[in-house]
């Protein structure tokens, strides 16, 4: 026979107590979220009188579409599109076969890799040195800055490297009797059996390319190459959103306002992403207990 326990009055006011600290934690990180798509979906005139804080008062779409009339954000996005889907593979292959290398034990000076890499996780030459660098490189101006520099973490080397280490030897083993090479049992081993990380570190860093901002601010000047996050930057910290309004036609631009058109920018820029990680946030918790201790 199993007696339940009988929670005590203090256990009981400290669940209630937690529950209520959680809802409020959850309400000051979504509310943001709400107030920004209620305010966006009103129109800029009437949203200026203020008093907008749960439901559009005047629904509107003038905003979203001056957005979507902007030949800037178009290309922008288009860029994010394809630095996203060109750069995570990269990553994930290129970070994959380094992994790959660290994890055999016959590498000569593994350990001191090791030490050389994780010193880099933590101390960096800094901005200036990293620059210089990029401008050597000709990678200034240039579209594959979002390519080459990002090609490598060591970071997502050391999670792919935990699962390396898992993977039992006797599959090596077998397929070196069968004459494969390093290369072959890379391909034709490893990575069919490596499947969860890669979705992971695929993740990982599809995020990071969508939502890095810093690299097309500091090391693209030309415009036309910028990503949608560097685009939404300059449209919230400088005059970008006034020129687009210069540029809409006067039918549009009546109900529309600086600060609305910030708001749809906003949204327009963060929906994708948005919407996509909820159903891959599991990725997120399996790789970080990729190479945890087991029971």
């Amino acid at each position: 026979m199993f007696l339940l326990k009988r929670r005590t009055v203090s256990e009981a006011i400290f669940d209630l107590c937690n529950g209520l600290l959680m809802l409020c934690i959850c309400f000051l990180t979504l509310y943001p979220i709400w107030y920004t798509l209620v305010n966006a979906f009103n129109d800029g005139t009437d949203a200026m009188r203020g008093g907008i804080y749960w439901w559009p008062r005047e629904f509107s779409l003038s905003s979203f579409d001056a957005v979507f009339r902007s030949e800037g954000i178009m290309t922008a996005m288009g860029i994010t599109v394809a630095k996203t889907i060109i750069g995570v593979p990269v990553h994930v292959l290129f970070t994959a076969m380094v992994a790959y290398a660290f994890s055999r034990k016959e590498l000569i000076g593994g350990k001191l890799y090791m030490l050389i890499g994780t010193f880099t996780m933590f101390f960096s030459g800094g901005l200036i040195p990293y620059y210089l660098l990029i401008r050597d490189l000709h990678l200034i101006d240039n579209f594959l800055v979002y390519i080459v520099p990002a090609a490598f973490s060591f970071f997502d080397l050391i999670i792919f490297l935990s699962f390396f280490r898992e993977i039992p030897a006797g599959l090596e083993e077998a397929a070196k009797i069968d004459g494969a090479n390093d290369l072959k049992i890379f391909y034709q081993v490893i990575i069919p059996c490596s499947m969860p990380v890669i979705a992971t570190i695929a993740l990982f860093h599809g995020v990071y390319q969508w939502n890095d901002y810093f690299t097309g601010m500091i090391y693209m000047n030309n415009m036309d190459l910028q990503p949608i996050q560097t685009y939404l930057f300059r449209v919230i910290a400088q005059s970008s959103s006034n020129q687009m309004l210069a540029a809409m036609p006067s039918g549009v631009a009546v109900t529309v306002t600086s600060q609305s058109l910030k708001l749809a920018t906003m949204v327009v820029t963060t929906a994708p992403i948005v919407l996509v990680y909820p159903f891959l946030q599991k990725y997120f918790v399996k790789g970080f207990m990729i190479g945890s201790i087991k029971g």
